[in-house]
């Protein structure tokens, strides 16, 4: 029987009713002629392309030639063959900044003071006296940014990021709720507060005050739980919402309003984090998938929603023999690439669909679900005689990348543990001969709380394309009649699987 290893990450607040998890891997739908109707895919890869200051790498902007790079407490320019100038000093060297570009100006909000860099004649200034910036975007020839804790934004002079009116200030009024975010999106703006979103837009009013008029009938009372959540992607936008109900659902704007896009699973896991204010979030698309990309730095956690599939799935790095949140902190499309900066350092990398190690440390990827599909447990003990994965077989397994945490490596002398710091154990004088990418499976008898030892399989020496990934006698199930298959690995090969084929037989008990 087919068994139901396809479809997202699910894990429910009862891990006896869905314990469905699923790390560094997302689906893929199969429209029609496919094997089966989806496969699951390995996410992709860190390859490093450049180091940029010290680090952290705190934001990303492209711009034409240049990629603008916030590195701790300095900002860059970088060119296309990825050479670094200095440009000057921010004031932070911790967190998100916003930057925005009129053409000819870049304005840099860092979550306080403002900075303007000019191109044409390479001058770099700090707004001293402007108001405190948070966020900050571009319409129409005008820099607009809102002022921390307040429900004031303001907009600059035209094309000229270093003057400010005194009266070119206005205020979101809709809720009494302050301005947490803002953002411009088909040429209109869009204010979220920490309860209500309005929606504003250039209606030319002469001075003294702003351009820009609220859109009559614009206004929602859902508003953003994380200055950084807000982002593009899809032709929309997406945010970690809050209202004066509560917090933590991702929505998706559909005209002036929200549409959840999260599941009772994702928000779950997002009610346990302590703190989700300082989430950040980032978008990209790649070979037709369109990712948000939330990630929870204080929670070391990162949730990815794939908008062409509508399905989520868990991103995360391997450090100290554990998940955390995924290395990348900000995004920017540049020389053709996807480009990401850490969290923690001065690299910047590119997303590649081709390389399976972050930056070559592990990528561990992981995918469990239910034994049996939905609805067809009648509660009845069954043995499981087998368990076979469809996957993609007979990939070069590079020979420094084998050693490695939790791993087996199996030749034709059979299964030899290596151990996880990276000692083989064998018999004396075994020949390891071409070794073989390797996969784990692991089962949980009673609903994902605890854990059967690794299993460990070849996936195929190089060119055996034709290996069978078969696990047989895999016992009885327990009392609860029920079972949990994972299967996981961290060699650096691709990973495609389109399916899990179960024999088992039911018994009367």
């Amino acid at each position: 029987m087919k068994s139901p290893i396809l479809g997202s990450s699910y894990v429910a607040r009862s891990t006896n009713a869905a314990d469905n998890r699923m790390i560094n891997l997302f689906p893929e739908i199969v429209p029609e002629g496919g094997k089966e109707p989806a496969f699951l895919n390995r996410a992709p890869g860190l390859s490093l392309v450049t180091t940029v200051g010290t680090g952290p790498i705190r934001g990303m902007l492209e711009s034409g030639q240049w990629l603008y790079v916030v590195s701790g407490h300095e900002l860059y320019k970088v060119s296309q063959s990825y050479a670094a100038t200095l440009i000057g000093n921010v004031r932070n060297n911790f967190g998100p900044v916003s930057m925005a570009f009129n053409g000819t100006q870049l304005f840099v909000a860092d979550n306080g003071p403002s900075f303007v860099y000019n191109l044409l004649d390479n001058t770099y200034v700090e707004n001293s006296s402007f108001p405190q910036a948070q966020t900050v975007t571009f319409i129409d020839g005008y820099f607009i940014f809102n002022e921390p804790d307040s429900q004031r934004f303001w907009v600059t002079e035209s094309y000229d990021g270093t003057v400010l009116e005194g009266t070119s200030v206005a205020n979101a009024e809709g809720s009494p709720d302050g301005i947490v975010s803002l953002i411009a999106d088909h040429n209109e703006l869009w204010l979220f507060g920490g309860n209500s979103v309005e929606v504003w837009y250039d209606a030319g009013l002469p001075p003294p005050g702003v351009p820009f008029q609220r859109i009559q009938g614009a206004f929602n009372e859902i508003g953003c739980a994380a200055t950084y959540s807000v982002a593009k992607l899809d032709n929309s936008l997406f945010w970690l919402g809050a209202d004066a109900r509560g917090k933590g659902i991702v929505y998706r704007a559909n005209g002036y309003t929200g549409v959840r896009v999260s599941t009772h699973a994702v928000e779950y896991a997002i009610a346990q984090y302590d703190t989700i204010s300082d989430a950040i979030a980032y978008t990209y698309q790649q070979e037709g998938h369109t990712f948000y990309v939330l990630t929870f730095p204080s929670a070391n956690a990162t949730w990815v929603y794939d908008a062409s599939t509508q399905a989520w799935h868990e991103r995360a790095s391997w450090a100290n023999d554990q998940f955390i949140r995924h290395r990348s902190n900000c995004r920017a499309v540049f020389n053709g690439e996807v480009l990401v900066g850490d969290f923690e350092n001065s690299n910047i990398y590119a997303f590649d669909l081709d390389v399976y190690s972050d930056n070559g440390g592990i990528q561990k990827w992981i995918r469990s679900w239910r034994a049996l599909p939905t609805g067809q447990n009648n509660l009845r003990r069954t043995a499981q005689h087998s368990m076979q994965l469809d996957c993609e077989v007979g990939f070069t397994l590079p020979p420094a990348e084998i050693p490695g945490p939790l791993q087996y490596l199996v030749t034709e002398s059979g299964n030899r543990l290596i151990t996880e710091s990276g000692n083989y154990i064998t018999n004396e004088g075994t020949d390891f001969g071409n070794p073989q990418p390797t996969v784990l499976l692991r089962w949980s008898d009673d609903g994902g709380h605890t854990w059967s030892n690794y299993h460990g399989k070849g996936m195929g020496a190089t060119g055996q394309t034709g290996k069978r990934v078969i696990w047989r006698r895999l016992g009885m199930t327990l009392k609860l009649r029920d079972r949990v298959y994972e299967v996981s690995g961290t060699d650096p090969v691709k990973i495609a699987i389109m399916g899990a084929e179960l024999i088992v037989t039911p018994t009367n008990a």
